[in-house]
């Protein structure tokens, strides 16, 4: 699912901070509840990955936003 964590960071990149914090809160939750990982510490290494995936694609966004705004002002 490490594809759909990209893409809601490159979707969500605008609002980077509420992005990040709903994939740490998100993702464990719909482990949980899909019934795919139980509660224990595997959440939170879930919690991290969730966080980092989503960043990437975060980074993806912001970074395409740059090239934008420099080549409207040149």
């Amino acid at each position: 699912m490490i594809p759909a964590l990209i893409v809601f960071g490159l979707l969500f990149g605008r609002w980077w901070r509420p992005a990040l914090i709903l994939a740490a809160l998100g993702w464990p939750v719909l482990l949980v509840a899909g019934g795919v990982e139980e509660v224990g510490p595997g959440l939170l290494a879930a919690a991290g990955l969730a966080v980092l995936n989503t960043a990437v694609g975060v980074l993806i966004h912001q970074g395409v936003l740059l090239v934008i705004r420099r080549r409207r002002t040149s």
